[in-house]
Parts: C-alpha cells; sequence; structure tokens
C-alpha cells in the first residue's frame, strides 16, 4: 500500500505486521495515517507496525504515530503498537459487526446486537445504556451522513467498546446541553451522559464515531 515515493506502507493482508520503509516526514504523516487507519478497520485486533525501516527525522512526524495509537485506543477490539519487541499480545476478542443501511429501522438492528454482545460477554448491565448510546450513533447517521454504516462492538475487561463507521466526512460536535425548548439536538448529550468516553476518528473516506461505557459506572449509578 504506497503512500508516497518516500515512505511506503508495506502490509499483507493475511499478516498483524505492516512495516514502514523509507523516511517519513510531516508531509507524508496524513497518508500514512490514513491507511494504519484504513487497514487496522479492516482488519480489528493487534496491528503491529515495525518501524526498522522507516527514517522519522522530524519528531512531529513521530509523534503523529503516537497520536494514531491514541486515536484507536477506544475503537472496539483495536490495538495498534509501534516497532514492538517481543511476542505479540493476545489477541482481544472477536468483535460483533452489523452492516447496516442509512434507514430508521438500523437503530433496532443495532440494539438488536448490541443486546446479544452484553449477554455474550458478561455485561448486562451495559445494555440499557449501550442501546441509549448506540440507538443515537446510528440515527445520527441517518439524519446527518445518510451512508451505508458499519457497527462494531468488542469487550475490553469490564467496559463495552462501540464503534459506527460510516462514509461522511462531516464529524460530531458536542455543545453542550440543548436548550429546553428546542426540538433535537439531544443525541450527543445522551450519549455523553450513559458513556465514560465518546468521540470520532477521521478515515480517508469517512469517520468512526465511537464510545467506552463500563460496568463499574451503570453499578455505581444504580446504587
Amino acid at each position: 500500500m504506497p503512500t508516497d515515493a518516500r515512505c511506503l506502507v508495506e502490509t499483507d493482508e493475511s499478516s498483524p505486521t505492516v512495516r514502514l520503509t523509507g523516511v517519513l516526514d510531516r508531509s507524508e504523516v496524513e497518508a500514512v495515517r490514513d491507511a494504519l487507519l484504513a487497514r487496522l478497520w479492516r482488519h480489528p485486533g493487534v496491528l503491529l507496525v515495525d518501524l526498522s525501516g522507516v527514517r522519522i527525522p522530524d519528531p512531529v512526524a513521530r509523534d503523529a504515530l503516537d497520536e494514531v495509537c491514541r486515536a484507536v485506543d477506544d475503537w472496539p477490539a483495536a490495538r495498534l503498537l509501534l516497532d514492538p519487541h517481543g511476542p505479540p499480545p493476545d489477541a482481544p476478542p472477536e468483535p460483533l459487526d452489523a452492516e447496516l443501511p442509512p434507514v430508521a429501522e438500523a437503530a433496532r438492528e443495532a440494539r438488536v446486537l448490541v443486546t446479544g454482545g452484553c449477554a455474550r460477554w458478561g455485561l448486562p448491565e451495559l445494555t440499557e445504556p449501550a442501546c441509549i448510546a448506540v440507538t443515537e450513533m446510528v440515527n445520527n447517521v441517518v439524519a446527518h451522513a445518510v451512508t451505508p454504516m458499519t457497527l462494531r462492538l468488542a469487550p475490553r475487561g469490564g467496559a463495552l467498546h462501540v464503534a459506527v463507521r460510516d462514509h461522511s466526512t462531516g464529524r460530531p460536535t458536542y455543545g453542550g446541553p440543548a436548550p429546553v425548548d428546542s426540538v433535537g439536538g439531544r443525541g450527543l448529550l445522551l450519549i455523553d451522559t450513559v458513556a465514560r468516553r465518546w468521540g470520532s476518528t477521521a478515515l480517508p473516506d469517512g469517520k468512526v464515531v465511537w464510545c467506552v461505557l463500563y460496568a463499574e459506572d451503570e453499578a455505581a449509578y444504580r446504587n
């Protein structure tokens, strides 16, 4: 997967390792970032990035690679490791995925997947808040992006990681609580209320909107 004549991203779709070769400077960081993010979304799990064949003279470029690692840290079933040494870490649990059209019925299908996932992974207390979050995430795609979407969820420890990937470059913005007399505009507020963290990651042809819900938060709320 070449990104530029000076820095190449060498990848085998069947391998968990990607190799950077050549020289990476700040002018090429965006292309490399896009290649890594797209690869990790297509193949969730652990992605190892071998830096032994690349020279990075600009510290800004290296900082940008570290930012890519942070950007995917809350994606479901995703870890990106730069220049790893030793044996690779254990793979995260297999995620659940669903391809959904941008129609009103998609939210119901999303809730079915979330309910099944929470039952499978022993997180029943997260069923209700996760269904609230995923309903808003899917409805935002239906109302604003109007593109096909992929829903993905996976557990990590006592948390549930949920993400919706669409094909619109518009990023969600949260301006705080909506006025009581407003119509709509409360979707992100609901996500912000039930999830400990949420955000979005730009992709070359769209974005991933994600959130993380913790069982311990829900238990504390109920008590």
